[in-house]
């Protein structure tokens, strides 16, 4: 894919991006930068921070702009941090999301972005480079295995799924899951999936993908602190 294929999906900027929180949408909550936590049916709650998803692209996410060395698209891009990240450094990248918020939030930092579901029609199909799948996204829908699929039938063949995994789940989960905010406001339950590092090898497989490596970046040097990071490079098998 090249660069002027993008052209079609820059659109002004949009500079509401204080309006008050959805509840009915379930997203909501975290893009506005107020959630603290996120419940799980039957499981235990994890931790969030989500006002680094408004951010800039911090030095933890540096592994996953540096693997993406061609035109990217950032599946659940939220914000668009990355996109407009990748877009500073001469990448060509596409985010896509369902939110509304989501999507004022990147036409306000100048990212391209496309809203529409992810299992959706997406231009491109087979011929993107990489697809990223960053701050927790390869749960969208409660299926990862479905997710993985339909990442791998998004890229080429020489192409990478680059992933998230989850810190607080060792292994798989699935189920319903809702973000908390301040004073427990919450929005409504949907579909999630956690996956660890010791489950990606596994789902990975099961999506037509293998293993290529995984990256660990400690976000706090304190021999206190858990607080990290782990990536994985996906690739479709041979």
């Amino acid at each position: 894919m090249s660069g002027d294929e993008f052209s079609g999906f820059a659109v002004p900027g949009d500079p509401d991006l204080e309006a008050p929180v959805d509840l009915d949408d379930p997203f909501d909550i975290g893009l506005a930068g107020r959630a603290r936590r996120l419940d799980r049916h039957g499981a235990s709650a994890t931790r969030l921070d989500s006002r680094r998803w408004r951010a800039d692209a911090a030095r933890s996410d540096r592994w996953l702009l540096d693997g993406c060395g061609g035109p990217t698209l950032d599946l659940g891009c939220g914000p668009g941090r990355l996109v407009a990240a990748l877009t500073e450094r001469g990448v060509p990248a596409l985010g896509v999301d369902t939110s509304a918020r989501a999507i004022r939030q990147c036409r306000s930092r100048g990212a391209l972005v496309l809203r529409r579901d992810v299992f959706g029609e997406l231009p491109g199909e087979g011929r993107w480079h990489h697809v990223l799948l960053a701050d927790g996204n390869l749960g969208i829908g409660g299926d990862p295995v479905a997710l993985l699929n339909r990442s791998r039938r998004l890229i080429g063949s020489g192409g990478s799924v680059l992933v998230e995994l989850s810190t607080g789940e060792p292994g798989l989960w699935r189920g319903p899951a809702r973000l908390v905010g301040p004073g427990g406001s919450c929005g409504r339950w949907f579909p999630w999936a956690m996956v660890g590092a010791g489950a990606i090898t596994e789902v990975a497989a099961a999506a037509g993908l293998v293993l290529h490596q995984l990256a660990l970046h400690q976000l706090s040097l304190s021999r206190l602190s858990r607080r990290r990071r782990v990536f994985a490079e996906l690739r479709p098998q041979a």
